[in-house]
């Protein structure tokens, strides 16, 4: 039981176990390696090693509760999903939207990514993705959105902000970290691409009804 194995643990590792077990269930991804925006280097992640090391005591204690706990030691990703859908994060249009355009920058450019499996980009390049593919209602989009669609993706370690400064109104560069494949799969692609179709003919159509509406109160 992982409770017995638990037990066996030193008083800082008993700790470390906590705090990681707290972030996973706050953060759902760790990523082995991160960006050091201070020495420009990517580094291992020293909280990726303790749950490695940890790894199989906390996925029995996270089984018990019902999370199912993984780690992919090729992409170096551990993931903590909830098995009850009630309990999963619910995350705006816009920031879904976000999120499907990095993933598919990430997988136009993943052969380039080397070792670490992570691409480089930058705000104004997603979302002028975002606009190619009809994305965005009338073309645009706020810096409110912008921020908080970062914020959030970089909150779930899914993208990481180079620059040491806080986030910044007119973008910035962005690592996108393999974590996303583990959100869209390379087989949920096809259906990504469908969705963002329906999503764009729907935005198209919504557009056009606000212009017919606003004719008609004229």
């Amino acid at each position: 039981m992982w409770n017995e194995e638990y037990q066996k643990l030193s008083a800082y590792d008993k700790n470390e176990f906590r705090r990681i077990a707290n972030y996973l269930l706050s953060r759902t991804y760790m990523v082995r390696y991160v960006y050091q925006p201070s020495q420009q280097i990517t580094v291992v992640n020293p909280d990726y090693q303790k749950a490695d090391r940890l790894f199989a005591i906390m996925r029995d204690y996270f089984y018990v509760t019902g999370w199912k706990l993984e780690k992919d030691d090729n992409y170096g990703i551990i993931s903590l999903i909830n098995e009850f859908d009630p309990n999963r994060v619910r995350i705006d249009r816009f920031t879904t939207l976000f999120l499907y355009t990095c993933r598919l920058i990430y997988e136009e450019n993943r052969e380039q990514s080397g070792n670490f499996h992570i691409v480089k980009t930058d705000t104004h390049t997603v979302v002028e993705k975002m606009r190619m593919f009809g994305l965005l209602e009338r073309g645009k989009t706020t810096q409110k959105e912008r921020l908080e669609a970062q914020r959030t993706l970089a909150h779930y370690n899914i993208i990481q902000k180079i620059e040491n400064a806080a986030w910044s109104n007119e973008g910035n560069q962005i690592l996108i970290l393999p974590s996303i494949l583990f959100i869209i799969s390379n087989q949920g692609i096809n259906s990504m691409m469908t969705e963002l179709e329906e999503l764009r003919v729907e935005s198209a159509e919504q557009e056009k009804q606000e212009e017919l509406d606003n004719e008609s109160n004229d």
